[in-house]
């Protein structure tokens, strides 16, 4: 079986910070130092996983937690990643591949192979939580605005998460189905094995930019039909989307704030000033308060990041624009708002 070999590393690939020879994690900027090579790694561990080749996948995991410092929660994560594919190895060795054990059975000896057989049953419980957290959410809303902006409004939501998930997913790091929490909002849960701070900033960003294009679409279905309730629901997406992007707390745009430095910021700042002045959206005067109290934090990384800096403005100038075009749902009659108008 391949291995990849691990290389001598003397400076961070993501800050450049001097390193002493065998670190494991940067002192200055925390990444891990053999980022690429656990990506690498761990999908070629979930590949033999899926291959049921398990005790393959236990020797890729065990080179994975070598390269990851122990006290990390990443490091925790392999372990549990260990223990399971150790579980899998002995239970697949234990099973009989004749399925001796479903005649016993008589008639319904076929659907109980089949059943064995298939992974159906096992993602449907995994996607449970999924389901019943996302139409939960749904009823609060249909009983609060109705069904139409009701379903639509939590269908929006629903993108925007998937465009965390879906970004999450191609990079080939586990995650789990969004989550929602009725009047509060969703989250997706996932393991950040071996990623960097411009990863962490465009999976955050993802999530806004699928809610840009769910707005997008909705602004083009009220073209089509002059129906006032898609600009209420694309203006709602949009000015949520905006919302995200203030870079404090938990929100997308502060996990997109951390890979910026300095110049970055203030690039960012005069962006935001300028959607404020031209929408006259009060969200944006959020995003400038957000954005200058990140000029004085100090989790500012030592090297420039433009690519992401152009991601985020990029969004968040596409969301202004948006806000801007739509029109005043106030002036289609009684419709179903949540977020102030201009």
């Amino acid at each position: 079986m391949s291995t990849i070999p691990e290389p001598i590393v003397r400076k961070c690939p993501q800050c450049g910070h001097d390193l002493n020879l065998g670190a494991l994690a940067c002192p200055e900027c925390h990444a891990l130092i053999h980022a690429t090579q656990l990506s690498a790694l761990a999908q070629l561990a979930r590949q033999l996983e899926e291959k049921r080749e398990f005790a393959q996948a236990r020797e890729l995991w065990q080179q994975s937690l070598a390269l990851l410092p122990p006290d990390s929660k990443q490091a925790d994560w392999v372990r549990d990643r260990l223990r399971a594919t150790e579980a899998q190895a002995n239970t697949a060795s234990e099973a009989k591949p004749d399925h001796t054990w479903a005649r016993r059975l008589g008639p319904l000896a076929p659907i109980a192979i089949l059943l064995a057989k298939s992974k159906g049953l096992l993602l449907a419980l995994f996607k449970l939580k999924f389901l019943l957290s996302f139409f939960s959410f749904i009823g609060i809303y249909v009983m609060m605005f109705g069904w139409r902006f009701g379903a639509g409004f939590a269908a929006s939501i629903l993108i925007h998460e998937m465009g965390h998930f879906v970004d999450i997913k191609r990079r080939g790091l586990p995650a789990e189905m969004p989550v929602f929490l009725p009047g509060l909002g969703a989250y997706v849960r996932w393991n950040a094995l071996g990623v960097t701070r411009r990863q962490i900033a465009e999976i955050s960003l993802a999530g806004p930019l699928a809610g840009w294009m769910a707005a997008i679409a909705c602004y083009w279905i009220f073209l089509q039909t002059h129906d006032p309730v898609w600009v209420a629901l694309g203006r709602t997406g949009a000015w949520l989307n905006v919302l995200n992007l203030i870079p404090v707390w938990t929100l997308d745009g502060s996990q997109a704030m951390r890979a910026l430095g300095m110049v970055e910021r203030l690039g960012a700042l005069a962006v935001a000033l300028a959607l404020w002045s031209y929408t006259g959206e009060w969200v944006f005067f959020f995003v400038v308060l957000g954005v200058g109290w990140r000029l004085f934090t100090k989790d500012k990384p030592e090297h420039e990041d433009w690519r992401t800096w152009l991601y985020f403005v990029a969004v968040l100038a596409a969301l202004g624009v948006t806000l801007h075009s739509l029109p005043d749902v106030t002036s289609h009659g009684n419709i179903p708002t949540i977020f102030p108008m201009r």
